[in-house]
């Protein structure tokens, strides 16, 4: 049984820490109408109340109802909250080019995130990131996108165990029902989209990553092959996008 409330406590206590040692006192949030956006948003509120500005970025391929989810908890707990849509950036850029989904929606992501930075630009803030432990350990952000920020209170957390500990903290019941998606285009999910739900994922992420088990210790576990091999490549394949840029080690003469 996980203790959410030292849970809760440690992650207050990390983005107080943080945030100080920056000299700032504000921080940003982009606020999708997700669950992930909606716990870090929350837990910010709680630390650093009406210095914590969230920004809500909608395309016009994004669903009503997200915006809607989103406003919904920012009334719930008081969130000061703004929209700018970027869809006139996406429309430019749609114009230029085939209409490939993933294309679109990686553009779209990093539109959000040079809107989120402005913000935090104009408000002296420090960007707060969003993404969880298993997207970040399949790959599944876009780099310099959803994935960047300056901190990160969630990312040692589970997808699987967000559900829990956004029922802990009272997210809406309308956001922890849905079922996961990056929204950006109609009709998109995460699951969907991977082959499996985080539950199944998870499970096996953490006896390959926190316990170090190896394909034949989860093979003699009865987890289908499939899911090992697929969990692997995408480990692998993405790594380099938590990394800093590699930059050369120049030998002067």
């Amino acid at each position: 049984m996980i203790n959410w409330t030292d849970i809760k406590q440690q992650l207050i206590d990390f983005l107080q820490d943080e945030v100080k040692k920056t000299g700032l006192e504000k921080v940003t949030v982009g606020l999708s109408g997700g669950l992930d956006s909606a716990v870090v948003a929350v837990l910010c509120k709680e630390v650093f109340g009406d210095k914590l500005n969230c920004v809500l970025m909608p395309s016009q391929f994004s669903s009503q109802s997200s915006s809607d989810d989103a406003v919904e908890l920012c009334e719930k707990f008081g969130i000061k909250y703004e929209i700018i849509s970027i869809a006139p950036m996406v429309t430019s850029f749609i114009e230029n080019m085939d209409e490939d989904k993933l294309r679109i929606g990686n553009f779209s992501a990093r539109m959000r995130m040079s809107v989120l930075y402005d913000v935090s630009s104009r408000e002296r803030s420090l960007v707060v990131g969003t993404s969880n432990k298993s997207e970040l350990l399949l790959g599944y952000g876009t780099i310099f996108g959803d994935i960047a920020c300056a901190i990160n209170p969630i990312g040692e957390m589970y997808k699987s165990d967000e559900f829990e500990f956004a029922k802990f903290i009272g997210v809406t019941d309308a956001i922890v029902n849905k079922a996961p998606s990056a929204d950006l285009w109609e009709g998109q999910s995460d699951e969907n989209e991977l082959g499996y739900s985080y539950k199944q994922m998870d499970d096996v992420l953490k006896l390959m990553v926190d316990e170090n088990k190896t394909k034949e210790e989860l093979l003699k576990l009865n987890i289908e092959e499939k899911l090992i091999d697929m969990l692997a490549y995408r480990i692998k394949a993405n790594a380099f996008k938590g990394k800093l840029p590699t930059i050369a080690n120049i030998k002067w003469s």
